[in-house]
């Protein structure tokens, strides 16, 4: 199963040097009057989200993205739960604002931990079609408070408001490398003003690899890795990274993404520092995230 684990992982990775070489860049694929438009590139991404993770993407002025998202149990769990449809489930709600076409508000509530969340989001670089700008930059902070009682000895292990805290920073750069490929790097930094067990470390540092490979109108590939840089744990092998693979589906005014990950968390600032189940275990589960924008 290691053996399996790894080729999946290099598969994913290897994707966009495929694509690269066999795709026509984006220019090519417009028509003469467009080459020199300085218009910024549309629809990098469907979603201001592609699994776990955050895009590039920023909604219109005035649009507010209503998004549910939910993973089932482990599958390893077997028949006696149907492989994790009976549970426990991890949810996220979440409500995003866009102010302008660039600048972006969010709240969301998440069961784990019963984490709430609160983000900012600022497009501050548009990929051009004349290539002018050849990348598009976004960039994001993200404040989080756990709610959940957690008592030793029924002392509340967080004795002030402040140790609940925990923050997440992140720098999203993407290119649109044809009308099917887009590929993006999120280099992050996850802080926890006080952590959940005393082996963990407050900081982690990690970038997550993105890739989106567009097959039809209404239908895509996606695939996204995290790779952690910094060692989160005293501890070896309690962590792993997340790796996920699924299909984006437009149905009208709905993105309805359907995945496999071996995250169980859904809130960035719990996937990047503690994913501890693995591929090559089968500890994977099934997803969705569903989108409504009005």
């Amino acid at each position: 199963m290691m053996k399996k684990n790894k080729f999946i992982l290099a598969v994913l990775l290897l994707i966009p040097s495929f694509m690269f070489a066999q795709s026509d860049s984006l220019l090519s694929m417009l028509d003469g009057n467009q080459d020199t438009s300085n218009e910024p590139v549309a629809y990098s991404f469907k979603g201001t989200r592609l699994i776990n993770m955050h895009t590039i993407e920023t909604l219109g002025k005035g649009s507010l993205d209503f998004r549910i998202s939910h993973r089932f149990g482990n599958f390893s769990s077997g028949v006696a739960n149907l492989w994790g449809i009976d549970g426990p489930a991890a949810l996220h709600l979440a409500f995003d604002y866009s102010i302008n076409d660039d600048f972006a508000v969010g709240v969301g509530r998440t069961n784990i931990d019963q984490m709430y969340d609160a983000l900012v989001k600022y497009r501050l670089l548009k990929q051009k079609v004349n290539n002018s700008m050849p990348i598009s930059l976004t960039l994001i902070a993200s404040a989080n408070i756990i709610t959940a009682k957690f008592a030793s000895n029924g002392v509340d292990k967080f004795p002030n408001v402040s140790n609940r805290l925990a923050y997440y920073f992140q720098a999203m750069f993407a290119r649109k490398f044809s009308e099917k490929l887009t590929v993006q790097l999120s280099p992050t930094l996850v802080h926890y003003n006080l952590v959940l067990n005393t082996t963990d470390k407050n900081d982690i540092f990690a970038n997550a690899f993105m890739l989106r490979y567009k097959l039809t109108k209404r239908f895509a590939l996606t695939g996204e890795y995290i790779a952690r840089l910094s060692k989160y744990t005293r501890e070896t092998n309690l962590y792993r990274n997340s790796a996920s693979v699924g299909v984006d589906i437009e149905t009208g005014g709905h993105v309805f993404q359907l995945f496999v990950t071996n995250s169980t968390a859904i809130n960035p600032v719990q996937v990047i520092p503690y994913t501890a189940t693995q591929w090559s275990k089968n500890e994977i589960r099934i997803g969705f995230n569903v989108s409504r924008v009005f």
